[in-house]
Order: C-alpha cells, then structure tokens, then sequence
C-alpha cells in the first residue's frame, strides 16, 4: 500500500503541536546508507496502513512523488488518549535481509482447556527472523488444536521451517502452554451434633444451680446479734 508524507523543513515543540492541530504528526525516514529526513504524515492514513501493515509489512512511502519501500520502525503513543504521536519509517533494501518480530497469529482451541480445565498461557506475541523484505511474512501461525493434554507447550522448535526466512528466537522458547487448573484447597468445618449442643447446654445449667446452692446461706445458722 502506499502512504503519502510530506517533507517538513521547520522542526521545534511548537510547530509539532501546530501539525498535530492540523491531524498530522511528525515522522523520520531513515535506513542503512540513506539520510534523514524530516516529515509529516496525516493520522488518518498513518491508522489505515499501521492497521494493515503493522510493524513487519512493507509499505510504499511515497515523497515528493517518488515511492520508497519502508516498515514502520517505531511508532509512539500518547500514554493516555494512545494517539499517534510520532513514527519512524525505515528504508529498506530490497536485497539485503532484515532482523525483526513477525506477530504470531493463534488459531483453533485447545482441547485440553475444554476437556481438563486446563490454563492456556501465551508467553510470546513474535518471533524473531531474518529475511529478505519480500518474504516477510505477515505472521507465524500456531494451531492451538495441538494442545490436547495438561503440562503441554509449544516451542520454537516445534514450528515448521521455512525457505523463505530463518528463525533467530532460541528453540526452547515457549510459545504457549497448558497449565493444570488451579484448586482451592476448602478447609474441613468441624460437624456438631445437635445431642451434644444439648448436654454442653445442660452441663452449663446444672454448673449454674450448683453455683447458685452454695451460694445461698445454709439452713439453721445463727442470726446476727440485735
């Protein structure tokens, strides 16, 4: 796809609160062996090919009406609203091979969620290769069907090879795993018999009427002297 930018001589915080008045933001081309340059690039179109694109597809930069094949380098967000608030775009060559993180794309169920309660836990969203721009892939596919008992993960190893590109992410990475599910363990409560309330209840009654007779003056002794 291809992204119109404007080229952007004056440089300075207040003129970047100016563009992004206008729905625009500051962007740099950059790449191995190309200068600088400074642009400006609408926010309207920069959403449409970051929501197509990503940070892995190529796209066609177009300034000054000439096509330059880039990826989205690095892209920054307002910690708040997350607006666009700044991107960097790199140019590529075509015929030297790029480093860079390919999105997995999680497909299916896994079976032991279902049948066992199991606790699926992704521990990766990319993976790291080397390719040429054209064979960029758009993502990594991982089929979750796979996953049909507890305690089992996918590795990087467990993926298939590829012609196109080769994997840099350490082979016994996870990629996703199943966990037992988690039990709370229900403390026992003591069972009281409804007997046993009545004799405690009675114990404590005939303690009281015992209490109570000794208390009490006893029968026949002398009264106090007028």
């Amino acid at each position: 796809m291809d992204l119109q930018v404007q080229k952007r001589n004056e440089l300075g915080s207040g003129k970047v609160v100016f563009l992004r008045g206008k729905g625009m933001i500051p962007a740099e081309l950059y790449g191995h062996g190309v200068a600088n340059i400074h642009l400006t690039v609408p926010v309207k179109d920069l959403a449409a090919a970051y929501k197509t694109a990503g940070e892995s597809e190529i796209i066609n930069l177009v300034v000054d009406g000439q096509k330059k094949p880039v990826i989205i380098h690095d892209i920054q967000f307002h910690p708040i609203t997350q607006d666009f608030q700044s991107v960097d775009f790199y140019e590529v060559d075509m015929n030297a091979e790029l480093e860079l993180a390919i999105p997995f794309e999680f497909m299916g169920e896994a079976p032991a969620v279902k049948a066992f309660g199991g606790i699926l836990t992704k521990a990766m969203d990319a993976l790291e290769i080397v390719c040429l721009p054209a064979n960029i892939p758009q993502h990594i596919v991982i089929d979750l069907s796979k996953l049909t008992e507890l305690n089992q993960s996918i590795y990087v190893r467990d993926l298939a090879a590829s012609d196109k590109y080769k994997i840099v992410t350490n082979p016994s990475t996870v990629i996703v795993s199943i966990s037992e599910p988690v039990v709370e363990e229900v403390t026992p409560v003591a069972e009281v018999k409804i007997e046993d309330i009545k004799v405690e209840g009675e114990e404590k009654k005939a303690a009281r009427d015992a209490a109570k007779v000794a208390a009490a003056p006893q029968a026949g002794g002398k009264e106090g002297k007028k």
